[in-house]
């Protein structure tokens, strides 16, 4: 098989499987006012009266709901500066590591510009020699 073929054939099956993940969610939309008892004729709208008082049991869970958002909004604050620090630490070390890795590049040209001088000596040494028996 040719490879426009291949990829034609992979992205159909992918355009499929995910279209199916998509159909497949299982929360079908349904409106407010949708009765399931009836389908052709909506339910008849009750009126809900509110009391005027608020029951303290509402202020408390209602507080207690308030009080839970802002440990969370604290603790994401924490996670976030600890985040910052990470972050600047692994600056440092990544400004160090390449600091590091320069000089080791360096150091490594270093070695090799002797070792081929030392090399060029040997094969001048070897050279005198030949000329010295001859």
């Amino acid at each position: 098989m040719n490879k426009v073929f291949k990829t034609a054939i992979f992205s159909t099956a992918l355009f499929l499987a995910c279209s199916n993940i998509a159909s497949a969610d299982g929360n079908a939309f349904t409106p407010l006012n949708f009765d399931d008892a009836s389908y052709g004729t909506p339910a008849a709208k009750t009126t809900v009266t509110t009391p005027n008082t608020i029951k303290a049991k509402d202020l408390v869970g209602n507080d207690d709901m308030q009080s839970a958002i802002l440990k969370l909004d604290n603790a994401q604050v924490d996670v976030r500066n600890e985040l910052l620090n990470v972050k600047a630490k692994y600056a440092e070390v990544d400004a160090q590591y390449q600091a590091v890795k320069a000089e080791r590049n360096a150091l490594n040209k270093q070695i090799r510009s002797i070792e081929k001088r030392i090399n060029k000596i040997d094969k001048q040494k070897e050279e005198i020699r030949k000329n010295m028996l001859q």
